[in-house]
């Protein structure tokens, strides 16, 4: 057997795993020779453990084969906690953590027949200080954040799926700069029981993949369910959304998402312009104020104690927050909800909306993640959302265009991804 095997989804491998076609065992032995081939120009684990993961496989292939991720190796990002590795937080302050209980979201992929094979390098507390984690395709553009090496690790093709997390941009961007398919679902419907927070009104739980159709099969393990990711009903509407922060998008963005419309129209889709309504202009800035006056509360206990230890942009952001008064949080929360009662309008002619993901490519150098301007309107208003890798900027690095639908519709809208994935022909191979 060869590193093929890597390329295939994470729904085929289970499926060769249960019919005795392959071995848990044999297939994270490819697994471990990708990580050791590609870690040290990609740095994307904080730690993983080879006698652990194959520990793991043995028992699937000694008799639990018929869970739904039977002998499937994951990443998780270092801001979940795991009884088998520290979690650090992406910062200095916890380097020596080790939790006694894994979070809900582990303990439930476990249950499923996950391997969790190691921890994922996060930006500090899930912000802007990025870690050494490098893009796969460009070692010298960063991957994102702050889902930085859960991104790169599955673009890398050092494990088929991974957990991420988005308060602002932090799975959308790493999405699509690394050229995989992210899935930021409807807020609330993945438990955050061992999940460190940031804001605890925008933080959620989400997963990053190489096939549209493992979203799926993620987010049917994680909420214990069997209907996320179903065929979704012809014909379908799209609506294409430029929103209030198109002055951002780059050349390359633009021309992605009038490439993907056009993609999308010809596979039979009836696609037309959206138009956001006017309170919607002014949710960029209120999810601004809404992430730092959160942030600031939830840092508290680090701001007191240890604040030599916060980086410079973390201080600002609590600076910030502090700086916020208490109507205007209010101010801001009331516009989100008020801006979410029309939703209903909003999608009445829509099965979904076409937006950008990223400004463009991931920008040169590992200083910087990039800038989450197009996934901050949409975290306010809780809604499901799938970057879709669609095409390649001017210097042949990846650039994803979003999906995202109704609050709750994350089946529609994951059925919508994985029928986009085969009429489309999107192919994601491992870097």
């Amino acid at each position: 057997m060869d590193q093929e095997v890597l390329d295939w989804s994470a729904s085929r491998v289970v499926a060769a795993i249960r019919q005795n076609k392959l071995s848990a065992q044999e297939y994270m032995r490819e697994t471990i020779a990708r990580i050791k081939d590609k870690e040290p120009s990609v740095r994307a684990w904080r730690c993983w453990s080879e006698p652990l993961a194959m520990e793991k496989a043995r028992r699937v292939d000694a008799g639990a084969r018929e869970g739904l991720l039977a002998g499937i190796p994951i990443g998780v990002k270092d801001i979940i906690d795991t009884v088998d590795y520290p979690t650090a937080y992406g910062s200095p302050i916890y380097e020596r953590h080790q939790p006694t209980a894994d979070a809900a979201c582990v303990a439930l992929l476990q249950e499923a027949g996950g391997i969790v094979l190691g921890k994922t390098v996060t930006t500090e507390f899930a912000y802007f200080q990025p870690g050494p984690t490098a893009n796969p395709h460009d070692v010298a553009h960063t991957p994102g954040g702050s889902s930085s090496g859960s991104a790169a690790a599955v673009a890398a093709g050092m494990v088929p799926l991974a957990l991420g997390s988005q308060t602002a941009g932090s799975l959308i961007r790493p999405a699509s700069y690394c050229g995989v398919w992210g899935y930021k679902p409807s807020y609330g419907l993945f438990g955050l029981a061992g999940v460190r927070p940031m804001a605890q009104s925008l933080d959620t739980l989400g997963v990053l993949a190489r096939h549209a159709e493992d979203l799926g099969l993620m987010a049917r393990a994680l909420i214990r369910g069997d209907r996320l990711g179903t065929n979704p009903e012809q014909p379908l509407s799209i609506g294409v959304c430029h929103g209030p922060d198109w002055a951002h998008a780059g050349d390359d963005t633009a021309r992605a998402l009038d490439e993907a419309a056009r993609s999308l129209s010809r596979a039979g889709v009836k696609v037309s312009t959206l138009e956001l309504p006017a309170p919607f202009m002014q949710l960029t800035q209120a999810q601004r104020v809404i992430q730092a006056f959160e942030a600031a509360r939830t840092l508290t206990a680090e701001r007191l104690a240890q604040a030599g230890q916060l980086s410079p942009s973390i201080r600002q952001l609590i600076a910030e927050g502090l700086a916020h008064s208490e109507q205007e949080y209010i101010d801001a929360q009331g516009l989100a909800a008020q801006c979410r009662q029309a939703l209903d309008e909003l999608f009445r002619p829509h099965d979904a909306i076409l937006a950008p993901s990223a400004p463009g490519e991931a920008p040169s150098g590992l200083e910087a993640t990039g800038d989450p301007i197009f996934s901050r309107l949409w975290m306010p208003l809780h809604l499901p959302c799938v970057n879709m890798p669609f095409e390649r900027g001017a210097h042949g690095l990846p650039v994803g265009v979003q999906l995202i639908a109704n609050y709750l519709c994350d089946g529609r809208l994951l059925g919508i991804a994985a029928w986009a994935e085969r009429s489309l022909d999107i192919r994601v191979r491992p870097v």
